[in-house]
């Protein structure tokens, strides 16, 4: 892991230089390369290891500092691990708090009822995974200015607390064999948010979000998105790919394309009568039961 995660405000991350000799556009506006670090002859490495990005720069990556040279002993695999019902309880209700929120949104820009407004908010979600590509395909919303009156909208700070059990969990991971990647469909501030109030944000070396300055959009569970989590995340094998998220679908997909999945049922919830993955787990804690390999042993 990196500590400059630590001591940015933005979330450090890193491109490998042939990632980068092989991109066809420019580095995004507003992404900041650190000034210090600047020297002709350097350019390159400090890519590997330094790049920030603003909150509307493209998904990017980190890589530790303490990987061993040309890639000996650095990371092969991932574990990938959503966000929101997943990272904190959905006893918490920012889903529910959220909800809401869309349903203001709907009501108000497309000028609908509440019922109508809680429907097709349904309806969009169903069919497309987020609520916001439907407004986007069909309404010509703008997808920022609608993620600043809904997830940065919401009340978190009174919401989500600093998780000690979880942080203990996250660094029970063997990073001699595992990085820990964030894949959400939230957007990018939103996500780092979360897990600065969680405090595990030291904890991952990278995440893939949903880029709702992109067009098209493209969220979980669209096979898509699966192989842009790997290609950001730099791993080629999905044998090498392990994934909890409390979304049926996402882990059905996540399965289906080979993924090492498990499904995160909470406590109090209905366990589905078709399981999603090969593995459901009630507790984040009992990854450490379905995916031993990923964790360090305590002898």
């Amino acid at each position: 892991m990196n500590p400059s995660l630590l001591l940015s405000s933005t979330f450090p991350v890193s491109t490998s230089i042939r990632h980068f000799q092989r991109r066809l556009n420019p580095i995004p506006r507003g992404t900041a390369l650190p000034a210090t670090l600047f020297s002709h002859n350097r350019l390159l490495s400090t890519l590997q290891t330094h790049r920030t990005f603003s909150s509307h720069a493209q998904p990017s990556k980190m890589e530790s500092d303490a990987a061993a040279p040309n890639g000996a002993g650095r990371p092969k695999k991932v574990f990938f691990f959503d966000i929101d019902n997943c990272l904190y309880p959905k006893s918490a209700k920012v889903h529910d708090l959220m909800a809401n929120l869309i349903d203001q949104y709907f009501a108000k820009h497309l000028s609908l009822s509440h019922n109508e407004a809680v429907r097709l908010h349904k309806e969009y979600y169903q069919n497309y995974g987020l609520a916001i590509e439907g407004l986007v395909r069909h309404h010509e919303i703008d997808p920022l200015e609608y993620n600043s009156k809904v997830d940065d909208a919401l009340p978190l700070e009174g919401i989500i607390k600093p998780n000690p059990q979880l942080r203990k969990l996250l660094q029970d991971v063997d990073r001699t064999q595992f990085k820990l990647w964030l894949f959400t469909n939230a957007y990018v501030t939103h996500g780092r948010r979360v897990i600065r109030l969680l405090e595990v944000e030291d904890q991952f070396d990278g995440i893939t979000f949903c880029d709702y300055g992109a067009q098209p959009l493209l969220c979980k569970p669209h096979e898509d998105m699966f192989a842009k989590a790997m290609r950001e995340a730099e791993v080629e094998n999905v044998d090498d790919c392990y994934f909890v998220d409390d979304s049926y679908q996402n882990c059905k997909k996540a399965q289906e394309i080979g993924w090492h999945t498990a499904h995160l049922v909470e406590e109090g919830s209905k366990v589905p009568r078709t399981p999603a993955s090969k593995h459901l787990v009630r507790h984040l804690e009992e990854l450490r039961t379905v995916f031993p390999e990923a964790f360090r042993s305590s002898e």
